[in-house]
């Protein structure tokens, strides 16, 4: 949806994507075997099977909660044989005039959302909107589309990232970023390595809006995303310390680390670590 179109767009694509998921605690998120996710509690490095999975979302609109389920089932699941999940939350704000203000919304995932559109030659960005690598988009609630999105991704080449928690404190943490073998970059453009913090085990009971009366359920909510680096040639090695709010709970707190093309959104590689 493009912020200029009027409700009845999101209505209607709430509407027509609204399919019914089984529940998935998102508390047990981090609980999944470590051979399936290749995340350890200090070091994580992850081949070239990992496959960024990102969901644009609000609690504004009623389709987004089965999407935010198949989210957490993908990552906690890890359905795709020879495909590790790595699944990003981005709650957009453009939902928050509707008559509810995400607490987990904001503008800078609404502008992410907006370059993908102009990468992927779309017109419309709405919600739930679920992209795959940055190269496939569809309907977040659509599991058949997601299975095989993510098998296929799976199959191109990645680079091996290495991500390494050094000493830290309870209000920030330092990570130690390799990657080699990074693939050959798009012509003219640049490839970006980014960081996103993202925390699970969030609920919220919403008393305005489309969702009015219920309480929602999320996983790997990001709550910070920026970059750490730009990828010269066919590696990268840096450092980077990491701030951490006090209103996080840091048990259910993973860094992601992925390398991106800046111009086509192509994703490049990525890995996490748990907090």
């Amino acid at each position: 949806m493009k912020l200029s179109r009027s409700h009845w767009f999101l209505s209607a694509v709430c509407l027509l994507s609204f399919i019914p998921l089984f529940a998935v605690n998102p508390l047990t998120l981090f609980e999944r075997r470590e051979s399936a996710a290749n995340i350890s509690n200090q070091k994580s490095t992850t081949g070239s099977n990992a496959v960024l999975v990102e969901l644009f979302t609000s609690e504004g609109c009623s389709s987004c909660p089965p999407a935010d389920k198949l989210l957490t089932e993908l990552e906690q699941s890890q359905p795709v044989s020879g495909a590790t999940v790595i699944a990003l939350s981005e709650h957009v704000d453009y939902w928050n005039r509707m008559g509810w203000k995400d607490p987990f919304s904001s503008a800078d995932f609404s502008r992410r959302q907006i370059d993908y559109a102009k990468s992927l030659g779309i017109e419309d960005y709405y919600t739930p909107q679920m992209i795959v690598d940055g190269r496939t988009e569809f309907v977040g609630s659509k599991r058949s589309a997601a299975l095989e999105a993510v098998s296929k991704a799976a199959q191109t080449q990645k680079a091996a990232i290495t991500a390494e928690l050094k000493d830290g404190s309870p209000n920030s943490v330092s990570l130690s970023v390799q990657a080699e073998n990074v693939p050959e970059i798009s012509h003219g453009d640049k490839a970006d390595v980014m960081l996103a913090l993202a925390e699970s085990g969030l609920r919220s009971k919403v008393a305005k809006g489309e969702n009015s009366g219920r309480e929602l359920a999320h996983s790997s909510v990001a709550r910070k995303l920026v970059k750490i680096g730009t990828v010269d040639g066919k590696s990268f090695h840096g450092e980077q310390a990491i701030k951490l709010d006090s209103a996080w709970k840091r048990e259910n707190t993973k860094v992601v680390v992925f390398i991106q093309e800046r111009s086509s959104h192509r994703i490049l590689g990525a890995t996490a670590i748990n907090l």
